[in-house]
């Protein structure tokens, strides 16, 4: 059975729990809302249902939201709250800054959990139990890459608290958490298994905790194990790019080898809403809560290799979409494209359509929609789709190689392979193959490839913020479709009531959650909050 029919079996297992605990005794009847530790922890099975549950809080469709926030997306609607962060009018008690934080604790203090207890088990099976142990401890560490990487310096918690233990907490350095990520995924791969069989898929890998390193290590800028921990996932022979990019986000290509981890739904057992989260209006009112902007489209390059803005380019506004790097047309809708429900996608103002810029206040205010994840199956229920949510992939590795071989200016034939490969190593992706040889070239190059390669997979923010660019990229009016209006002019559309503010003094941070530091006046807020 995959991990994701089973994990949310747990809950199911308490309650069954519960009710084979009731004594004659009705006065000392157990609570049937909850598991009782001494009826619990017996059995690998009970491990297993334990580490399972863990797999809940990983991350899915909220990673659009951190695209939604930078210049490559935007906050469709004014009042979503995403669309103060975007604004740079948001404070320490951002209702959105408070749940990235609540829900990565809430995914530690169950792995911290799990750990303090799967012991317990009477199990001789050491390497099942060493495995459940090794996914635990992967999955905290996930949590603290992202913590990190949006607040800072955070508090390190690697057992359960009680509430005067969580009142005391203090922040420990940035530093400090990538030190201890570092050392929980470099101890935990070796304990787990290079592949599962088809009732585990899902579950994290060997591969996984070396990916999360590589990942871990290239945002904390420790180049030198970056590229060694990548390097490592490409040489465990387990990995490639899917044939496809076109179909890397359908139900056709789940579980294929370019999947690394991913968070795994089911229809009607477990479902997401991702079709009616980022869908066109049109598509049984799907909401466009994050659209491209034209910030993004203009950055895919023409078939030939060069950049719109270049000399010769053979760029033509009044067709934009022609001759252009085929992943723009793979992540996202354009004017004319077909939509699941059989009709075609316009977005011009004039176009009279549901997806009309100005329709309605959910029509896409650029002209532009999400494409990936957006798969006809779902057409039919858009709130209950069962497609997988992709968090790391075998394009990102290989980018993540790259790029901290370029920072260590140790570039080589291995270096442009890496980015060639991305760039021209699938049926339907033949970009130019990149020949650039000096250190400044190749680390645009790289950024550009991360850029278009990884769009609306959650990596933008974090890459803004490590790379410093947030105040050139980010301030000013977003702008979405040029179109031809009715007296023949070309009119480049503008999303209404949205300026862009970013302030380098404080927003290559979030703030630490007022929630937190009213319970806790000991953490200390990030600069100028």
């Amino acid at each position: 059975m995959k991990i994701k029919h089973i994990q949310y079996f747990f809950f199911a297992a308490a309650a069954t729990f519960a009710l084979a605990s009731c004594d004659a005794d009705l006065l000392e009847t157990a609570p049937n809302d909850r598991l009782l530790e001494n009826l619990f922890w017996k059995s690998e099975g009970d491990a297993r249902l334990a580490v399972n549950a863990i797999y809940t809080d990983l991350d899915s469709t909220n990673i659009f939201s951190w695209d939604g926030v930078t210049d490559i997306a935007h906050t469709n609607q004014s009042f979503n709250i995403d669309a103060y962060i975007e604004a740079g009018s948001y404070d320490a008690t951002s209702s959105k800054v408070y749940s990235e934080w609540r829900k990565a604790y809430r995914g530690i203090r169950a792995s911290n959990y799990f750990l303090e207890n799967v012991d317990k088990i009477p199990s001789t099976n050491t390497a099942l139990i060493n495995q459940f142990k090794g996914e635990a401890r992967v999955l905290r560490a996930y949590q603290y890459i992202k913590l990190a990487g949006l607040y800072g310096n955070v508090p390190l918690v690697t057992s359960t608290l009680t509430i005067d233990e969580g009142r005391a907490l203090t922040n420990s350095t940035t530093e400090q958490v990538w030190d201890f990520v570092e050392k929980e995924l470099t101890e935990s791969a070796p304990l787990l298994p290079l592949t599962y069989g088809a009732a585990d898929k899902g579950r994290i890998t060997k591969g996984a905790a070396l990916g999360l390193l590589a990942r871990a290590e290239l945002y904390a800028g420790r180049y030198a194990k970056a590229a060694d921990a990548a390097d490592q996932v490409m040489k465990l022979g387990v990995y490639g790019l899917y044939e496809s990019y076109e179909k890397l986000f359908t139900y056709a290509a789940e579980n294929n080898k370019e999947v690394i981890l991913d968070k795994q739904f089911v229809k009607d057992v477990y479902p997401n809403n991702v079709f009616v989260f980022l869908g066109p209006y049109s598509q049984k009112n799907s909401q466009s809560t994050y659209v491209p902007t034209k910030a993004l489209v203009d950055m895919y390059e023409t078939t030939a290799g060069k950049r719109i803005t270049d000399a010769g380019s053979g760029y033509n506004p009044a067709k934009p979409y022609e001759d252009r790097d085929p992943r723009l047309k793979f992540s996202i809708f354009l004017d004319g494209d077909p939509l699941p429900s059989g009709i075609n996608f316009q977005p011009k103002p004039n176009s009279g359509t549901a997806d009309a810029i100005g329709s309605t206040y959910i029509a896409s205010t650029t002209g532009f929609n999400i494409k990936k994840y957006i798969n006809p199956e779902d057409f039919a229920n858009p709130a209950n789709g069962g497609i997988n949510i992709i968090l790391l992939r075998y394009a990102e590795v290989l980018l993540t190689y790259a790029e901290a071989k370029i920072e260590l200016n140790q570039i080589d034939a291995s270096v442009l392979a890496a980015i060639n490969l991305v760039r021209n190593g699938r049926t339907d992706v033949k970009q130019p193959a990149v020949k650039a040889t000096t250190q400044a070239a190749l680390r645009e190059i790289v950024r550009h490839e991360r850029t278009v390669e990884l769009a609306f997979e959650g990596q933008r923010l974090f890459d803004i913020r490590r790379w410093k660019i947030g105040e050139t990229v980010m301030p000013g009016a977003v702008y979405g479709i040029t179109y031809t209006d009715a007296a023949g002019k070309l009119v480049t559309v503008q999303a209404a009531t949205s300026n862009r503010v970013f302030d380098p003094a404080r927003h290559y941070l979030w703030p630490i959650p007022q929630k937190e530091r009213d319970l806790n006046p000991n953490l200390k807020q990030n600069p100028n909050w």
